[in-house]
């Protein structure tokens, strides 16, 4: 957008169609750099990012995948046996496919679904109250939490019952 604002700029006196065409050609030839970018990016960076695991046709794909490459394994180590193979080439074969494998594993066990991500988020928003009740319980708030005496379970400072097992406090 700057490029066709500097052509526009630039090219006063033209026509306003000879303007517009430039700076619609200005745009497009950004995109395409925008595209090519994209393109080859994966090429020089060391790994690229994986993306999250979210819904269950990933995951299926996925669990595909890692059947495939699995089975790929398999057979090029028996065709190995076999002496259909050299070494060396059974070698990079087999470290490619090995790493493909390692990655579809760690990406199915890091990705989780939509309930793990709630239940990471909610344990996350759990320890931050609580460390925030901590910090008041250490100014001297008003009321403590109190300890359930029944099942241990920590609870508000104005419960009257347990949220666990129901006892009173």
């Amino acid at each position: 957008m700057l490029a066709a604002t500097a052509t526009v700029i630039v090219a006063t006196g033209q026509s306003p169609a000879n303007i517009i065409i430039l700076s619609l050609t200005v745009v497009s030839v950004s995109f395409v750099g925008l595209g090519a970018y994209r393109i080859l990016s994966p090429l020089v960076t060391d790994q690229p990012e994986a993306p999250m695991t979210i819904g269950g046709r990933t995951r299926v794909a996925l669990e595909r995948e890692k059947a495939l490459v699995l089975r790929s394994i398999k057979e090029l180590e028996f065709d190995f046996a076999m002496g259909k193979i050299a070494r060396a080439d059974f070698d990079e074969m087999s470290g490619r496919l090995r790493a493909r494998a390692l990655g579809l594993m760690r990406q199915l066990d890091a990705g989780g679904g939509y309930k793990e991500q709630i239940a990471k988020e909610v344990e996350e928003r759990l320890a931050g109250a609580r460390g925030a009740q901590g910090a008041q319980g250490a100014q001297g708030a008003q009321g403590a939490p109190s300890a359930c005496a029944e099942c241990g379970t920590v609870n508000d400072p104005d419960a009257r019952f347990c949220k666990n097992c129901g006892a009173k406090l």
